[in-house]
């Protein structure tokens, strides 16, 4: 979102909002925050004036404010090495929760003579006696108290704090109240009681997957529910540019043989990036995937033509995932397995869309006394995990195959110079139209 080109003499006040995504999420998002910080060199993610985070958002904010760098992240959630009391390992999120379990199976007995009297006095529907069971059903598969455990370890480590009221920064995780609807910030005044560990919790309770998390009393499920990212907690506090980093996009899918003549669909080939059919032909999951995703990036989509109205005075930077990559739409949101593909990947298509739109991106960054290092941008074999091999990303469905490091040949090169051109100057007309 560009804003007159004016500039700032004091010190910008700078501000991160992180959306969801489950392990996934977190994953693009610690890939594309190390692509940042090697970018903007005079940015200090440690240092920003205020985060906001939602879900698996909520926990990359929270350790960034509690003074882990984005390298620091990736160590401890995708390569699992560093201090032991750092390293949250993907089985942390698929803890059965036995005690849920348990306790909704105890009462389906009940429940079940209940409906079955019911339905033979005449006084319900067969449906109706059916849907009444429903209440025997567990409200999650998973347990969050192997999650929450482990990153209360973390944030009591020396120099890092669990409680809000302590950070030396602004920290704001949001879950939604399941029994209003309403917004809950943690971390906010009158919010801030609660430990950072039980906030991001409940802020990544997502229905279905795990049971809601009970706080002084109330329910909480997923923040997500209510927004996507949750910025105007950022832009309300009157900050000068707010970095947004959404995981979530709908896929804009290229069927075999259209657009052939296409720089993007040259440059994809030349990576090794195949490009996929039409969604229907990946069946339900696929069809739900996109439907979720298509719902939650429109919400994005309002939400930031309001801020470009409401406050006027703040630049906007979002970054996303490419919408016709097929990597992260077409990888399970769940499946770690390839953590550290996917993260090399989110490291590398982020600097490819700084490449893309580094004039507009440089003049936002300008304003507030910000450069954007072009030299290392053109690095083009830079790499996220100095020994990950060079492999490519096989993703099962449709047997797409995605570059995680690009082929360095002078026919790619040439066609990404190409096409990032193409798109800054794109970029840079409608602004000015």
């Amino acid at each position: 979102m560009s804003r007159p080109a004016s500039r700032r003499t004091a010190k910008p006040r700078v501000g991160l909002a992180l959306a969801g995504g489950g392990p996934l999420g977190a994953v693009y998002e610690i890939g594309a925050l190390c692509a940042l910080e090697e970018a903007i060199p005079g940015l200090d993610f440690n240092a920003l004036d205020a985060y906001v985070g939602v879900s698996a958002g909520g926990f990359v904010a929270a350790g960034l404010a509690n003074g882990m760098t984005p390298r620091q992240l990736c160590a401890a959630f995708i390569e699992n090495t560093g201090p032991s009391g750092d390293i949250v390992h993907p089985t942390l999120f698929f803890r059965p929760a036995w005690g849920e379990l348990l306790q909704r199976l105890a009462t389906l007995p009940v429940q079940v003579a209940r409906a079955g009297l019911a339905y033979a006095l005449g006084t319900r529907s067969l449906l109706a006696a059916v849907e009444a069971l429903g209440r025997s059903l567990p409200t999650g598969v998973f347990t969050q108290a192997p999650l929450q455990a482990q990153l209360q370890q973390m944030f009591c480590a020396p120099g890092r704090s669990d409680d809000f009221r302590a950070l030396a920064r602004r920290l704001v995780i949001v879950a939604t109240d399941l029994d209003s609807g309403e917004t809950a910030p943690f971390g906010l005044p009158g919010w801030d009681q609660v430990p950072i560990s039980q906030a991001v919790a409940a802020s990544a309770a997502l229905p279905g997957l795990f049971p809601p998390l009970q706080i002084n009393g109330r329910w909480y499920v997923d923040g997500a529910l209510k927004k996507t990212l949750h910025a105007s907690v950022l832009l309300d506090m009157g900050l000068d540019l707010v970095l947004c980093l959404n995981p979530l996009v709908p896929f804009h899918a290229e069927p075999v043989g259209g657009r052939q003549g296409s720089p993007r669909r040259h440059r994809l080939l030349a990576e090794g990036v195949a490009p996929i059919p039409q969604i229907v032909y990946g069946g339900l999951p696929l069809v739900l995937s996109q439907t979720f995703r298509s719902l939650i990036h429109s919400r994005l989509e309002l939400g930031m033509r309001g801020y470009a109205s409401s406050h006027r005075g703040t630049d906007i930077l979002l970054f996303e995932p490419d919408q016709r990559d097929p990597a992260l739409f077409l990888a399970n949101a769940f499946d770690t397995s390839q953590r550290r593909q996917l993260a090399e990947h989110a490291y590398q298509r982020t600097r490819a869309h700084l490449r893309s739109t580094r004039g507009s991106i440089s003049r936002s960054l300008a304003r507030h006394g910000l450069v954007l290092d072009g030299t290392l941008l053109d690095q083009r074999r830079r790499r996220l995990l100095a020994d990950h091999p060079r492999r490519r990303l096989t993703l099962p469905r449709f047997g797409v195959r995605a570059a995680v490091v690009p082929r360095s040949t002078a026919a790619s090169q040439a066609l990404q110079r190409l096409d990032e051109v193409l798109n800054d100057l794109q970029r840079t007309l409608a602004a000015h139209g």
